[in-house]
């Protein structure tokens, strides 16, 4: 009989896609790598039971904890279904640009939700990486995960989705394209690709308003690059230890407009039903389209499933409210 002990062992050994209409005249081969696949729908399940994992081993998370973290949803949702498996309580802290589905499917799967206001500075006591980190200070036997600096994050892609990326390509993958948040899946699957044959590109996906791309070209982290956007899990304000900008050869920004409008495109031109980061990692492939020849294998992440998305990037009057409308 075939079957895994619990949810938690069907995480990971996600398929490859070929791309075919959306990639237009790229001659390369062009492959997602898709992790709506993973039971909590997203690329995040893998790191977030190897922090808990790792965490367990090292002792800092005890029998009946309470699992603290800010997230923007997906992390959130791998860490409570292996809070449900594993026996804690899981306290996701969520910012209030993310989507409402987001924040109810957290409170489906049992998790406490806070939401913080996304237009503040991250030390500011009300950011969600601030109430982060005091709700942890406050709550007896509490775990606080912090994703961005928590190396079991890049371990995570380094361990599984860097070498399944690298079999299931035969080893010719040329490029890895990827939208960049915590810096865990760039930088894990990164080094694992580099390992394995140095002339692999890494290429990054960002977004206006925030300082990966120039912090990457100039060194410089330049406060004038930081303002609100809409675009859901990637980007950053501040720069998190898990950006490992050695690995990266590049990044490319996509707007909130053409990443909206990219990832309605991916469900209507492919029948890839994805969030709003697959969007912009599709048109930050097309703004490199000029480094792919017709020899290259390219492949990119998506990281997350369109149902959370559902009242925003897939709602024809939410993305006419915000101007998102294809120019004619």
């Amino acid at each position: 009989m075939e079957y895994a002990e619990n949810i938690l062992g069907t995480i990971g050994n996600t398929p490859m896609v070929k791309i075919n209409k959306i990639i237009g005249d790229i001659p390369a081969l062009v492959l997602a790598k898709y992790e709506t696949f993973n039971p909590g729908n997203s690329v995040k399940d893998r790191m977030a039971v190897k922090m808990i994992e790792d965490a367990e081993a090292e002792g800092r998370l005890k029998p009946g904890g309470t699992i603290i973290e800010g997230t923007s949803g997906n992390t959130g949702m791998g860490l409570a279904l292996a809070a449900i498996v594993k026996g804690y309580k899981m306290v996701c802290v969520i910012s209030d640009k993310q989507s409402k589905e987001k924040i109810d499917i957290l409170r489906a799967v049992g998790s406490e939700v806070v939401v913080c206001p996304t237009d503040v500075e991250p030390d500011d006591p009300r950011s969600y990486y601030s109430v982060s980190k005091r709700l942890a200070e406050e709550t007896p036997n509490s775990w606080y995960v912090n994703q961005y600096d928590n190396p079991s994050n890049a371990k995570a892609h380094y361990e599984s989705t860097g070498p399944e990326i690298w079999k299931q390509t035969d080893g010719k993958v040329t490029h890895f394209v990827v939208g960049v948040g915590t810096g865990g899946t760039i930088s894990g699957v990164g080094k694992y690709l580099k390992e394995q044959n140095p002339n692999v590109k890494v290429w990054g996906v960002d977004t206006y308003g925030s300082v990966f791309k120039k912090y990457h070209e100039t060194g410089e982290f330049d406060e004038n690059e930081i303002y609100p956007y809409i675009t859901e899990g990637i980007g950053e304000d501040i720069l998190p230890k898990n950006v490992d900008f050695s690995i990266i050869d590049g990044f490319t920004k996509v707007t909130d407009k053409d990443a909206a409008i990219y990832t309605q495109k991916l469900a209507k031109m492919e029948g890839f039903f994805l969030g709003n980061s697959a969007g912009a990692a599709i048109k930050g492939l097309l703004q490199l389209k000029d480094k792919f020849t017709k020899d290259d294998v390219v492949v990119v992440l998506f990281h997350d499933h369109g149902s959370r998305y559902v009242g925003k990037m897939y709602n024809d009057d939410w993305m006419r409210e915000h101007g998102f409308v294809e120019d004619n």
